[in-house]
C-alpha cells in the first residue's frame, strides 16, 4: 500500500498507477487527509461486480425446479444444540 500527496502522485503519475497495477491500492492524500484510493482495474471489477439479490435467486430457483431440476439441500454443519433451539423455536410458534 502506497501513500501519495496530491502533488507528489501528479508528478509521479506513471510510477503511482504502476504500483496499483502491481496490486498494491495507492492512496491520495490531502493535507494528511484521504481523498482517493487508485486500485488495480481487476480488484476493482473484483469489488464491484453485481451481485444477484436475494429474491432474484430465489426466482431463478423457482424457475430451475419448475424445469425438473433437483434440489440439493447440504447437511446441517451446525451443532446439534443449535438445531435443536431452532426447532424449539418453531414448535412453541404452533
Amino acid at each position: 500500500m502506497g501513500t501519495w500527496q496530491v502533488q507528489a502522485g501528479k508528478q509521479r503519475f506513471s510510477e503511482l498507477l504502476r504500483a496499483a497495477e502491481g496490486g498494491e491500492p495507492q492512496f491520495i492524500t490531502r493535507h494528511g487527509k484521504p481523498v482517493a484510493v487508485v486500485v488495480d482495474i481487476e480488484d476493482y471489477r473484483r469489488t464491484h461486480e453485481t451481485q444477484q439479490s436475494f429474491a432474484e435467486y430465489l426466482l431463478t430457483l423457482e424457475g430451475a425446479l419448475a424445469e425438473g431440476d433437483e434440489l440439493e439441500i447440504s447437511p446441517r454443519t451446525a451443532e446439534p444444540e443449535y438445531w435443536a433451539k431452532v426447532d424449539n423455536l418453531f414448535r412453541d410458534g404452533d
